[in-house]
């Protein structure tokens, strides 16, 4: 009897050591470092307020990588009128990665060169990693072994300094939380913060950040204050470098990966220290797989086209992401295809980033005639939606709505409350487009109403693309030029809204330059037009969409002459009126 209880309670610890042995296992291997997977939300906050800045056209180049060839890009772009604000610096740029020294042979006097491009307004960003390389792939100095060896002995890397091979060379992880490593990391960085910078493009090295076991990877490795996870690694490095940012640029921003392809599910960079991100690199292609095989400095497996970068955007909207992109064009690749380039485009005038650089010839007017000219439409009125983007910006940082919102339709999405969107992934004019419940207008021709819910095919030019507005909708614009015919260079200066009336609506812009905001308030019925704007006085042009001309028109109690103060286009069948000043901001339109 005793024997049998003894063998008994051997076999009950027996199973028990085994359980608990799998238990530590599992916390050891999956419940520790994947916390942050399935938990995701304990570590997000609201977006950040992304600068008006960011939100204008980007440009980059990876083939040629020197100061000669981007004041030649950037020189070409302002003589054929190809709007730019942003020019981002990819690598190599530095020495050795990343001493953050600009390598002067092909930056040549980087502090003068920074201070010009700052001169002609434009916006410098530029590439960095959390890595410190014992072995550079492309820099000038190519063994920096002395580099690493220093920051090894003085204990600023973390896993006690092991190294991996990554797609720019070898080298150990730079340790966030040991304050001497962050010293001394800073001190680096100090330059070109000097030179003023305006962001740091932080590539996804952070995610390498994990240990292997009998070739079983563990997500964590050993750091200055104890175990840290590939997760909390992750989020150092992209909440760090950006606050960090911050207190040397109150306008600073980062540009990070919010979702990519199957890594991270639970999104890269944490939303609250996500002011602008992109979904890393595809191929110059249209479809998943098959198509545009040539590939160039591929950084990891499973890169793919266009179709992948809608799916990866929208999937990054559902996870809180705000400003989102990627490269136009794709960022892989020797030859670009021309209708490729002229959808990606397209595409990318409604999303909040719009990235124009990666591999293939990027000067537009060395293209054919028809890229040339649709993209440059499309990308002044991507600039010219500004306000209306940086409105979602504070509304997301406040708690409210990302700008894109997948909705039902292939692709599909709402591109804040006024815009359908139903891009076109394949290289064909025919598209599928779901339109929801409620009266819509096509964008690029507006005079009739289509009501949804409703499902049909139709076939867009390269000089079209479909994107849908609600019947009601006020969209506040910044016109400057006239390739999209909404406004030309008499609208500079001036917030141009775009008016649909039906019913009641209401729209409140927050204004880029941080002025304030003004409610937009329309009623109207059979008779008339009632338009109310509050708060924040604009200069501003209402462009009111009406099928025939008005008999009268009132600003403040005060009957506008025409054509000095309003006039009305029947081709159109818009109504302008160009206002300077004004006291209460109310307009009568009477039928």
């Amino acid at each position: 009897m005793m024997k049998r209880i003894r063998k008994s309670s051997k076999r009950r610890n027996r199973i028990l050591a085994i359980f608990l042995f799998i238990m530590l296992i599992a916390y050891l291997g999956v419940l520790y470092p994947l916390w942050g997977v399935f938990f995701n939300k304990q570590r997000h906050g609201n977006p950040p307020l992304t600068p008006a800045w960011a939100l204008e056209c980007w440009l980059w180049e990876d083939d040629y990588n020197t100061a000669e060839y981007v004041d030649t890009l950037l020189a070409g772009y302002a003589k054929h009128d190809i709007p730019v604000r942003t020019i981002m610096i990819d690598s190599p740029w530095s020495t050795r990665y990343n001493d953050f020294n600009v390598d002067s042979l092909l930056y040549p006097d980087p502090q003068k060169w920074f201070g010009s491009l700052k001169e002609k307004g434009y916006r410098v960003v530029l590439w960095m990693t959390s890595m410190v390389d014992s072995y550079d792939k492309d820099t000038r100095f190519k063994d920096s072994l002395d580099f690493f060896n220093h920051a090894e002995e003085s204990g600023y890397l973390a896993a006690n300094g092991r190294q991996i091979k990554w797609w720019k060379g070898k080298g150990g992880f730079i340790d966030y939380s040991n304050p001497e490593t962050i010293k001394w990391w800073r001190g680096l960085q100090q330059n070109l913060f000097d030179y003023g910078i305006d962001g740091w493009k932080l590539d996804g090295t952070a995610t390498l950040f994990f240990n292997r076991k009998w070739k079983v990877p563990f997500f964590y490795q050993s750091s200055h204050t104890g175990m840290m996870t590939t997760r909390k690694y992750m989020d150092h490095y992209y909440r760090d470098e950006y606050l960090h940012g911050l207190t040397q640029n109150s306008e600073f921003i980062t540009l990070s990966r919010s979702v990519d392809r199957g890594y991270h599910p639970e999104g890269f960079a944490p939303v609250d220290a996500a002011p602008v991100t992109w979904v890393g690199d595809q191929r110059h292609s249209w479809k998943s797989e098959g198509d545009g095989s040539d590939t160039v400095d591929i950084a990891m497996d499973g890169i793919e086209g266009i179709e992948m970068a809608m799916d990866n955007v929208l999937k990054s909207a559902k996870l809180g992401y705000n400003i989102i992109g990627s490269d136009v064009a794709g960022f892989s690749g020797r030859v670009i295809p021309p209708r490729l380039y002229i959808r990606w485009a397209q595409f990318s005038a409604f999303c909040g980033l719009f990235l124009n650089g990666g591999h293939g010839d990027r000067m537009l007017w060395n293209r054919s005639e028809q890229e040339f000219e649709i993209i440059r439409r499309f990308s002044w009125l991507h600039t010219e939606l500004i306000p209306y983007i940086y409105t979602y910006v504070v509304k997301a940082h406040n708690g409210g709505n990302v700008l894109q919102r997948p909705v039902k339709g292939k692709y599909h999405y709402l591109f804040g409350e006024n815009f359908l969107v139903a891009p076109i992934y394949k290289d064909e004019l025919k598209n599928e487009v779901t339109l929801p419940e409620g009266e819509w207008r096509y964008f690029f021709d507006d005079k009739e109403v289509v009501k949804g819910p409703v499902k049909f095919n139709k076939e867009f030019t390269l000089e079209e693309y479909p994107v849908y507005l609600r019947e009601g909708a006020i969209v506040p614009m910044d016109i400057k030029r006239n390739y999209t015919g909404i406004g030309d260079q008499n609208s500079e200066g001036y917030l141009t809204l775009l008016i649909y009336p039906n019913g009641t609506s209401e729209f409140t812009v927050h204004h880029p330059d941080k002025s304030g905001s003004t409610t937009i308030n329309v009623q109207e019925d059979e008779q008339s037009i009632q338009i109310h704007l509050n708060s924040i006085r604009k200069p501003h042009i209402l462009t009111v969409n009406m099928n025939e001309a008005p008999s009268k028109v009132e600003m403040d109690g005060t009957v506008l002459r025409s054509p000095d103060k309003y006039f009305f286009n029947p081709e159109k069948h818009k109504l302008f009126i160009k206002t300077e000043n004004y006291t209460a901001g109310k307009y009568t339109i009477v039928r």
